[in-house]
């Protein structure tokens, strides 16, 4: 089939010759369908789709997907620990962008077997300025539900039914799927005012925080209940009147507390409205949830005086930024977000410090159950760790941390105990000791049962010095930690115009790479493929991190619809790879690399080759430098093998010589990569 060479091309192609594509996918010859642009994909009708997936995997299998009672068997189902997500290629997809759960399955038709997994960013109602990282509540979150879907199929009613059928069809698909475990809520959430006593507060009174003291919760769930006698209750659901028993979710269950509070559960605007009552209440008295932080010391707080530092809302509230008192250079304070409190404090917080002897197990026992019951009911196969880097023990790293060393060690041991493939992949950049988190970043992943982490090559230009010390950095790191660092490509944090510069070149060689380190993760995120080169930067539509939220004013502003790039020569190059990565991964998945040329620790060296260990069938040359070409490189090869035969390279006049097991390579072009087969 041919291959198209620009964007236009491409949507000519899907219109006069998707058929052929299609027939391709259905009759099992391509694992993903070839020339279909993303943005295309999710415009496909819910019918055509249906006809696909029925043609590929037939109608019994197909309607059993479409059953909410039913539950299709993950595509890992055969493994029997966590270790699978060591070697996986993912995909991260902001939902928002594509508008709805199901228009992720049409996005998934455009993957090949060799990116099988899918990361969901948060799923859940969102709270301030809509950050999906700011969970207002426990709820699916109604903006990702699909009309198309639900007049196609009119069982599918509800935006949880429509998720669940999503998992199924994914999983159909032979796609693992993963949701966000994230540590915090919004400041505000349904879930801080249904339970203070699992989070920490503040008093402020203009510029000062005038109480912080550990018990403030008990002070909050005072006024709570007194608001609710002096305005009633959002439903008529009888209550109990003591503030032990109406907040003790052993006796009176948060779900009839949400109803008293807020109201009916698919009433989003009447819970929100009674919501913001009651923050107006609670912000009368000058009670706000004690913000989440990020970087040592984490802790101590003052408000932020300056005149930049001040909100006024919709309602006339003026609120204010905090400070860390004490800031190191990565000190951050997320006035949006409050963690869950899962420690005691010492001295009653006089100085902010937190007594690790004493975790607060029912806030950790609550966390787990509740990820717990979304793993189970949507047979998630992993977590993403929100904010996995944050480690707040200045001493660093227990030598032998207990389970409540760290929050998502615990929900990991608490899904694994029924879903023991469920795996752990941490949000950490890797960062050198006590900049991001107290202590070695390292030994902080491998303390909390970290299966793999994300790393921070997403944020390097690749070929630069940087780029090659910390990439060979990761592969010494993987061949000696109980976790896996990975090659991530992009994130949707990274697709900001503040980080264009990482982008503008050097593209093919990541998705090179991520293909064919077959002992290595990989992670990109959706609207890659397509992305423009942007030496200015685009209008915000272009970035997919400007829809992690929901601005109309500001630098930070969209108007409309996520717009996909028109990189179409891109899309082009990556089609190649992904075709001939679907011939060989079978081949050479989960195989050590055997280094031929390793990554220099030092930067300098740019060239890298590489095999496989255990059964070498493929050699991969990549010359890392996008400004300059490499001369006279050469290495020695495998034994038994007579020679090489080129399968693929970006460049035409590729010119390896193989003489007696030793490979020579006049030159390499900057940026050239290629792919030979030996022959034995």
């Amino acid at each position: 089939m041919h291959i198209p060479d620009s964007y236009d091309e491409f949507s000519q192609f899907w219109t006069n010759h998707q058929q052929e594509a299609i027939l391709a996918y259905t009759s099992q010859k391509d694992s993903f369908i070839v020339g279909l642009l993303p943005e295309h994909s999710i415009a496909m009708p819910a019918i055509q789709l249906f006809y696909i997936l029925e043609k590929r995997f037939g109608q019994a299998a197909l309607y059993q997907a479409l059953n909410t009672s039913f539950t299709v068997q993950s595509p890992i189902a055969h493994h029997t620990d966590t270790t699978w997500i060591k070697t996986v290629n993912m995909v991260g997809i902001n939902v928002r962008t594509i508008s709805s759960f199901f228009n992720v399955v049409k996005y998934a038709l455009t993957l090949p077997s060799s990116q099988s997994s899918i990361h969901l960013l948060p799923i859940w109602e969102c709270g301030v300025v809509a950050s999906l990282y700011g969970m207002a509540s426990w709820n699916i979150n109604p903006e990702f539900f699909d009309e198309d879907l639900a007049r196609t199929f009119p069982h599918l009613d509800t935006v949880e039914k429509q998720l669940k059928v999503v998992t199924n069809l994914l999983h159909l698909m032979g796609k693992t799927v993963g949701m966000d475990v994230i540590p915090h809520t919004d400041r505000y959430s349904e879930i801080a005012l249904a339970n203070p006593q699992f989070f920490e507060w503040l008093q402020r009174k203009d510029f000062e925080i005038i109480n912080h003291e550990a018990d403030l919760h008990k002070k909050i769930q005072k006024h709570i209940l007194a608001f609710i006698n002096q305005h009633g209750p959002a439903t008529e659901t009888q209550y109990p009147q003591e503030v032990e028993v109406f907040f003790n979710n052993a006796y009176f269950p948060e779900e009839q507390r949400l109803k008293v509070l807020f109201g009916e559960k698919d009433n989003l605007w009447d819970r929100n409205k009674k919501r913001n009552q009651l923050i107006s209440y609670l912000y009368s008295e000058g009670f706000e949830p004690v913000p989440a932080t990020m970087a040592p010391p984490y802790r101590g707080l003052e408000v932020d005086k300056r005149d930049e530092a001040k909100t006024i809302d919709e309602d006339g509230r003026v609120w204010r930024d905090y400070c860390i008192t004490n800031p190191e250079e990565m000190s951050r304070v997320f006035g949006p977000l409050a963690r869950f409190k899962l420690y005691e404090s010492l001295n009653n917080n006089q100085h902010w410090e937190i007594d690790f002897s004493k975790p607060r197990k029912e806030v950790w026992e609550y966390s787990a159950q509740k990820y717990l019951g979304f793993a189970q009911h949507y047979n998630f196969d992993f977590m993403r760790g929100d904010m996995s880097h944050v480690q707040l023990r200045k001493e660093g790293t227990p030598a032998n941390p207990d389970q409540y060393y760290d929050i998502h060690k615990y929900i990991k041991k608490i899904i694994c105990e029924i879903k023991p493939t469920f795996s752990y992949f941490a949000e950490s950049f890797l960062a050198p000791p006590n900049t991001m988190a107290y202590g070695v970043e390292e030994e902080h992943l491998e303390g909390s049962d970290a299966d793999s982490t994300l790393g921070d090559l997403q944020s390097m230009v690749l070929g630069s010095e940087k780029f090659v010390t910390a990439f060979a950095r990761y592969y010494s790191l993987l061949e000696r930690c109980t976790f896996a660092p990975n090659f991530t490509i992009i994130t949707a944090d990274k697709d900001d115009p503040r980080f264009d510069e990482f982008y503008l070149q050097g593209n093919e060689i990541r998705i090179f790479m991520a293909l064919f380190l077959s002992d290595m993760p990989s992670y990109m995120s959706l609207g890659f493929e397509q992305r423009d080169l942007h030496n200015t930067p685009a209008p915000n539509e272009y970035y997919t991190k400007l829809y992690v939220f929901q601005l109309t004013e500001g630098p930070k502003a969209t108007h409309s619809k996520y717009q996909w790039g028109k990189n179409g020569e891109f899309f082009k190059a990556l089609t190649i790879l992904r075709k001939i990565s679907e011939e060989i991964t079978s081949l050479i998945e989960n195989q050590r690399t055997k280094w031929l040329i390793p990554p220099d620790l030092e930067g300098k060296n740019k060239v890298i080759i590489w095999t496989q260990f255990e059964n070498p069938l493929y050699l991969f040359v990549v010359n890392l430098d996008t400004e300059n070409k490499g001369t006279e490189i050469s290495c020695e090869s495998i034994s038994g093998a007579k020679q090489l035969e080129l399968i693929f390279s970006n460049n035409q006049q590729a010119n390896l010589s193989y003489n007696t097991g030793t490979i020579r390579i006049n030159s390499l072009e900057k940026g050239e990569y290629s792919i030979y087969r030996y022959l034995f």
